[in-house]
């Protein structure tokens, strides 16, 4: 069994894992458990708290101490239990606090995830810019095949999400335990203390450049969070609207965001032209332009007579997601040592998936109420203004964002 097969397998399931619920928990949350709306909310935003502080932590541990697929498989082994134990909660406070700890175990794989792909591909002398992304795309489809196992499978409002989740968490548990190793980089020179903790990392924000694109990551994890969070409550909310109650983009509101997760498997392989042509500074210009117009299209599309506007929002969003995330942390990879490199990807989840996600839910959350009267939201409004914010960043970061493409370095991203 060839190795990109098997680093496949590890990606399709690491991200099925995440589709078994992500989308679906708000509705399950809602309509069964009926919590409230700020529970919800502070629900999903355990994953930020927990993006805050985990990857970047067990980032050093793989990075010092102990092989980066054991911690991978230990933390899937004890997010199958929390999950397992999440299906049969029912009041608030038990669900936070379980969905919180899964949180802070199931984050930082996302980021290991990467490192023990890349680790693993650079040992076998394969190119990283080249032969990831067609294996990361298997991540995607991962996730859109949850989403539609649960869609279909009526799962939807019901704690057999939780199941299935757990169920694929416990087998990639286990199988992350027969990846050829990824031990900590060797090295002879004696460590200060900060190096011992793996905090030499930070050295990276001594450079202008990666302070600055750090910056922007959290601000585009911002607009991350937010779709997350109010993507599928928006498409739901129709249901109220008569002429929209029986559409397509009601009743299989999860069906109709797979089209983002389908569009991101495309985007994803055009990686590699984009950054050897373009650079990291134009293809992240291309993807903050594509948020601008992922939430300019919600904002006019409807189920109805608008559903195409919706379908090319969804589109959109693969290129607004990918070449953010995905690229975002290969240039992470280029520019770290060697010897930081999974605390490196740490710290780029802790900007993108920890502040920015946390960011994201204060700001969305405020807006949200701002456009709410009498229980009804303006998602019209709503939308805008999330588009005039990315809209923002976007002529912001290429003023002060300086880097200079090289098409050689890029093609060479191999320690």
């Amino acid at each position: 069994m060839g190795i990109k097969f098997r680093l496949t397998v590890m990606n399709f399931l690491e991200f099925f894992i995440w589709g078994s619920w992500l989308i679906s928990l708000g509705g399950y949350l809602f309509n069964v458990l009926h919590f409230t709306g700020i529970q919800v909310g502070s629900i999903y935003g355990t994953m930020g708290i927990a993006s805050l502080f985990m990857p970047a932590l067990l980032g050093i541990v793989a990075d010092r101490w102990v092989n980066a697929e054991r911690v991978l498989g230990l933390c899937h082994i004890i997010g199958a239990v929390l999950l397992y134990q999440a299906s049969k909660a029912t009041s608030f406070s038990s669900i936070y606090l379980i969905m919180f700890l899964n949180s802070m175990v199931f984050m930082p794989t996302i980021a290991l995830n990467n490192t023990v792909s890349y680790i693993v591909l650079e040992n076998r002398g394969f190119n990283i810019i080249k032969d990831f992304p067609p294996i990361r795309v298997w991540g995607t489809i991962g996730f859109i095949v949850a989403l539609w196992v649960v869609d279909f499978s009526g799962w939807t409002n019901s704690p057999l999400q939780f199941y299935i989740s757990s169920v694929s968490a416990l087998f990639l548990g286990i199988y992350s335990f027969t990846i050829p190793p990824c031990p900590p980089a060797k090295t002879k020179e004696k460590k200060s203390l900060a190096a011992s903790l793996g905090l030499d990392a930070f050295v990276l924000f001594k450079n202008k450049k990666m302070v600055i694109f750090f910056i922007f990551s959290m601000l585009l994890g911002a607009a991350l969070q937010i779709t997350n969070v109010y993507g599928s409550a928006f498409l739901r909310d129709f249901a109220n609207v008569k002429e929209y109650a029986n559409s397509f983009g009601v009743i299989h509101s999860n069906l109709l965001i797979s089209i983002s997760q389908i569009s991101e498997t495309l985007f994803i392989l055009t990686i590699p032209f984009f950054l050897q042509k373009f650079g990291i500074k134009r293809v992240m210009i291309i993807s903050i332009f594509a948020w601008v117009l992922r939430f300019g299209l919600y904002a006019v599309g409807n189920p109805g007579s608008g559903l195409i506007l919706l379908v090319l929002s969804m589109v959109v969003y693969g290129m607004a997601f990918d070449f953010f995330n995905i690229s975002g942390s290969l240039f992470v990879e280029k520019e770290a040592d060697i010897k930081i490199r999974a605390s490196a990807q740490g710290l780029f989840m802790l900007m993108t998936n920890g502040i920015g996600a946390f960011l994201g839910t204060l700001i969305s959350g405020e807006v949200v109420d701002h456009f709410t009267a009498n229980g009804v939201k303006d998602w019209t409004s709503i939308w805008f203004c999330f588009a005039g914010y990315a809209l923002v960043i976007g002529l912001i970061f290429p003023l002060v964002f300086k880097y200079k493409h090289d098409p050689t370095q890029i093609a060479a991203i191999k320690h």
